[in-house]
């Protein structure tokens, strides 16, 4: 594919009777173009309540699995997993209202974010709320391609639900650690968007 671009560029320089020197702005200018329609942030409004957990990224849902969480869940918890790829927007949204009560960074390995290992190998940033139905944990998961996680809360503050939680660049993945007594309201590979569509719902 890259051969293809550079042969493309090279003959319509050649037809157009430009320099050489044309091309390779040529080929970097969509690329010029695509970095900051990556980093949007467009405003997401969607229905909001303590009964709901919000997906907390853009992507698709690759695992639901019964785990056991000891970070900060300790014990049990049902995990859905988002994957982002890099078409997808990169912010990051709480999935309830609460407050901080854990958070954790751990360095890792950059393995692709589809595979389930990359929750236990890859590079991760973990965030705890206590919210107003229970417990609940967010993981940033960083990708093959992605090399940078961006959190924004710290422990002790108080998050909104839909509101903005952090940035991973460039294709990952999103784990929410919910209670199993909570219902799950996606399947596999459906799509989500932060902040805007109900991945699960808290007990009555």
């Amino acid at each position: 594919m890259a051969w293809a671009v550079l042969a493309g560029g090279l003959a319509l320089a050649w037809v157009l009777d430009f320099g050489w020197w044309v091309v390779f702005p040529a080929l970097w200018a969509p690329v010029a173009l695509w970095v900051p329609w990556f980093f949007r942030d467009p405003i997401r409004r969607g229905p909001r309540g303590d009964s709901l957990v919000l997906a907390p990224a853009d992507g698709r849902v690759v695992a639901i699995t019964e785990v056991d969480e000891p970070d900060f869940m300790r014990g049990p918890a049902r995990k859905i997993s988002i994957f982002m790829n890099v078409f997808n927007v990169h912010v990051n949204r709480h999935p309830v209202d609460g407050v901080v009560a854990y958070r954790h960074y751990r360095a890792g390995k950059f393995v692709n974010a589809t595979l389930d290992k990359a929750s236990i190998d890859n590079e991760r940033s973990s965030l705890g709320v206590d919210g107003p139905k229970g417990r609940l944990l967010v993981r940033q998961i960083a990708g093959l391609v992605a090399r940078r996680i961006v959190t924004d809360p710290s422990e002790g503050d108080v998050v909104q639900q839909g509101e903005r939680l952090g940035v991973i660049r460039f294709g990952s993945r999103l784990d929410t650690f919910i209670p199993l007594a909570a219902k799950v309201t996606v399947s596999l590979v459906d799509q989500t968007l932060a902040g805007v569509t109900v991945i699960a719902e808290w007990p009555a």
